[in-house]
């Protein structure tokens, strides 16, 4: 009998495999599993064999993530950084404190700043210029799809007050029309476009940081949500291409190619090329990412009615569908054909429905093809359209960090969607009820990057370390097992990674330990579970200090 490289022993280890969710051993041979059972899994310890104690531990799967920007994530993690307060002076102080240490850099730029902190959501290039008017500043806010820019930087990219909104932007403006220094959604990019652009070394080195901070945390896989240019961001795809070459890429990353809104059908043949170039070992390249809306804080989030206003009456607003609906199933349909997965961001319940009529579409030309496309975000879904999931053959792909009460939800969104279609965010448990597969993850750096994290709000729908007591939703909350099920099993097969996701004899070694069996203890203490060691093809990738 041959031994085993590495074998964990006294359980308990949780396969996420339906004909056997418990076991107490687990052998690895290579970077395969080659035995998961009880005490006759101690029969391949040999003298050269690795053996992990797991009492009072949990073995599961390598979380996977299904929808992550991990190399702008990581290079962001050099820049300016914002996250972790909503204090107004907070930010102004670390704004001055980074450029004092950074005397050389051209532009100052950064990210994580939250709209609560401001009345209306909304900051001014004056507050900026207080702290920094000698160079450019640029700072996205911590969803992206809005930027914080002062008075330099917006005299840089030629912006004033006879400066026309771009198509899929806005450009938010002080009472006489001359641009306030915040820019919304495809505005963001007049300003991006003038960052002078990173170097492969740069887009290498945010790589590299990223992934070790996903290893910390049990990732071991994921689908990178945007390769292109976008609004003024570089493309990572070089980044990652040069990692599996060189043998640096120690996950399992799945890429999707950006869909350019701006043009149509012809980009197709280039998505093709692209998909054949920069496919190498454990980088892979077979999803389209088409963006079909923006978000709701800044009323971009395609709607089936209006928004509300501050006193609760319909505007004229029901926010934006980027790519027609009409040309959106066209183009899907060819891209199923050629056996691309679409990869949608929609989050407004009329781009969910948009992006599912789509997938509806390619069916019925195509017929039901294992393309696996998938939704992102879905924070309103229709209750019409959550049967729909399970009948198109849609993923339902969460981000459960964002069904929580927080201030961006609570001041930001709530009033000015209503009771009603409030009461239709985040239906985690709705869909799953209605036979939506779900996978996980996270739109890092949008949110943290942390699975642990996420599972505790889908299952708690409270963020960690709430104190108020108020769920929101409750009757969304999922189990646990379902939870992490998202995390490994659901977002393994998104990801197209089939031997991935469960823990059964022939399927990759991808392993995470915790320090504590998060699926029996109290579901209030989940978030306090810590990553033990990471696992990727039998290699351990991360052990905890």
């Amino acid at each position: 009998m041959t031994k085993a490289d590495l074998v964990f022993t006294a359980g308990p280890v949780h396969t996420t495999d339906a004909a056997r969710t418990r076991a107490t051993g687990l052998a690895v041979t290579g970077e395969r599993i080659t035995a998961v059972g009880h005490d006759e899994v101690r029969e391949l310890i040999g003298p050269r064999t690795e053996v992990v104690d797991l009492r009072g531990k949990l073995l599961i799967p390598g979380f996977q993530d299904s929808h992550i920007h991990a190399v702008y994530g990581g290079t962001e993690l050099a820049e300016c950084d914002l996250t972790g307060t909503v204090g107004a002076d907070e930010y102004l102080r670390r704004i001055r404190g980074y450029a004092a240490a950074h005397p050389d850099r051209p532009w100052i730029t950064g990210s994580g700043w939250s709209m609560e902190s401001f009345e209306g959501g909304l900051p001014t290039r004056q507050m900026i210029d207080s702290v920094v008017s000698d160079r450019p500043v640029y700072l996205l806010n911590r969803d992206h799809h809005g930027a914080w820019a002062n008075s330099r930087a917006l005299e840089l990219a030629g912006l004033t007050r006879e400066s026309v909104d771009p198509a899929d932007g806005r450009i938010e403006r002080e009472a006489d029309g001359t641009p306030s220094g915040v820019l919304q959604e495809g505005a963001t990019g007049l300003v991006a476009r003038m960052i002078p652009a990173g170097t492969l070394a740069d887009r290498s080195a945010g790589l590299l940081r990223a992934q070790s901070l996903l290893h910390s945390l049990g990732v071991t896989g994921w689908q990178d949500a945007l390769l292109g240019v976008f609004n003024g961001q570089p493309d990572p795809s070089d980044a990652y291409l040069a990692a599996a070459r060189a043998g640096s890429l120690t996950a399992r990353v799945s890429g999707a190619l950006w869909w350019d809104r701006d043009r149509g059908s012809e980009q197709i043949p280039e998505l093709v090329a692209r998909r054949t170039a920069l496919s190498h070992g454990r980088f892979r390249v077979g999803s389209v990412k088409v963006m079909q809306d923006g978000i709701a804080e800044n009323f971009t989030a395609g709607l089936t009615s209006p928004y509300l206003d501050g006193c609760g009456c319909a505007t004229g607003n029901s926010g934006l569908s980027f790519v027609d609906p009409l040309a959106l199933r066209s183009y899907v349909t060819e891209l199923d054909a050629l056996d691309f997965q679409v990869h949608f961001h929609a989050l407004g319940d009329r781009a969910v429905r948009e992006a599912l009529d789509a997938v509806e579409a390619a069916r019925a030309t195509n017929g039901r093809r294992a393309t696996r496309h998938h939704l992102a975000h879905l924070q309103l879904v229709h209750p019409q359209d959550l049967r729909r999931f399970a009948e198109v053959g849609a993923i339902a792909n969460i981000q459960p960090l964002w069904a929580a009460h927080e201030p961006q939800m609570d001041e930001l969104t709530i009033p000015f969607l209503g009771p009603e279609r409030a009461a239709w965010q985040y239906p985690f448990a709705a869909l799953l009820r209605a036979g939506a597969t779900l996978a996980a993850g996270s739109d890092w750096p949008v949110s943290s990057p942390d699975p642990i994290a996420g599972i505790h709000v889908a299952v708690n729908r409270m963020q960690p370390g709430a104190t108020d007591g108020r769920v929101f939703l409750p009757e969304q909350r999922l189990d646990p097992t379902a939870a992490l099920a998202a995390y490994t099993a659901g977002s393994a097969h998104v990801n197209g990674w089939d031997d991935a996701g469960s823990l059964r004899p022939g399927h990759l070694a991808d392993l995470v330990v915790l320090d504590r069996d998060i699926l029996t203890g109290p579901p209030e203490e989940i978030a306090e579970a810590r990553v033990l060691r990471t696992y990727v093809g039998g290699e351990l990738v991360h052990a905890a200090a």
